[in-house]
């Protein structure tokens, strides 16, 4: 079907007011962590697959790091495996272990891929332990209260967190012109799995690779004031005094201190983004306005 002339002009003026961003970016690496909103509603995941498709065919570098928390606790309340969360994360014996590389490693890591091939892409699906990409050790987590004399240390089994990526498995990958799409599942020392947060996942590959961005999508607008008003050019600094004066408290943190670490680590900025909106990757990467709340190390000058 043949565009009018209003709807050609707006067209070309999309992709003029784009291609700044375009070079910019081109040849740079970009790691995404999906989830919320974005993983279950069929459009939006629709969306997602087309804007990373977009971003490999303009010659950026996109790397999938996904979650999968509510789909993997929908299959566990069908198996009646009972479910306990300490500090918001989730106690994994071996039978949580064994959902868990059921529900990320097979199901939600292929779906990803799918769609990403239905848009016209090449992806290519690992957990973290393919290729020993993700070295993990147990999360050691303390409790304490005014009566302790000293921490008590609980054990949540088969939580992890990272010690090394292994890059090459990634250059690989994106050197043969794929998308990697990465289910955050470790392997220890003697060869067992466990489960990490995709956040931190996300934030030790785009450290790793040291990416040009790193964008975190969220099921909110992203970080707001006391007012609820979205923040966003924000410098280390400022996300440090955010977080003294009580404004990001709560289920944010993790992902601001994720967010901080990599830009830290030389990661050129990180974004909190909302998920729910439409083609809110290719709006965080290729307009100004974005949807979210920007980080970096040192504001800068031009085109973030």
């Amino acid at each position: 079907m043949s565009l009018n002339r209003t709807e050609a002009a707006t067209t070309t003026q999309v992709i003029s007011r784009a291609l700044p961003y375009i070079q910019r970016f081109a040849g740079k690496t970009v790691v995404v962590k999906y989830g919320g909103n974005a993983m279950v509603d069929e459009h939006l995941k629709a969306s997602f697959a087309r804007d990373i498709v977009l971003m490999k065919a303009v010659g950026i570098n996109p790397v999938v790091v996904h979650g999968g928390g509510p789909q993997i606790g929908e299959l566990l309340e069908r198996l009646s495996i009972k479910t306990k969360f300490i500090d918001g994360m989730r106690v994994t014996d071996t039978k949580t272990m064994d959902v868990v590389e059921m529900v990320l490693g097979a199901t939600i890591n292929k779906e990803i891929v799918n769609l990403i091939s239905n848009a016209g892409g090449k992806a290519f699906g690992v957990t973290g332990k393919d290729g020993q990409l993700i070295k993990a050790k147990q999360l050691i987590v303390s409790h304490q209260t005014p009566e302790m004399s000293v921490p008590e240390i609980i054990d949540i089994g088969h939580v992890g967190e990272v010690e090394s990526i292994n890059k090459s498995v990634i250059d690989m990958l994106v050197n043969s012109g794929f998308i990697p799409v990465i289910a955050p599942i470790g392997v220890g020392a003697d060869g067992s799995s466990f489960n990490i947060n995709a956040d931190l996942v996300a934030g030790k590959v785009a450290e790793v690779l040291q990416a040009e961005k790193l964008m975190l999508l969220t099921n909110v607008n992203g970080l707001q004031d006391k007012q609820g008003q979205v923040l966003t050019g924000l410098d280390v600094d400022k996300v440090d005094d955010l977080i003294a004066d009580g404004t990001i408290y709560g289920g944010m943190l993790p992902k601001i201190h994720c967010a901080l670490e990599a830009v830290k680590a030389g990661v050129g900025c990180a974004h909190i983004v909302d998920g729910r909106v439409d083609h809110a990757v290719m709006l965080e990467i290729f307009t100004d306005e974005g949807v979210g709340t920007l980080i970096t190390n040192q504001l800068s000058e031009g085109i973030l």
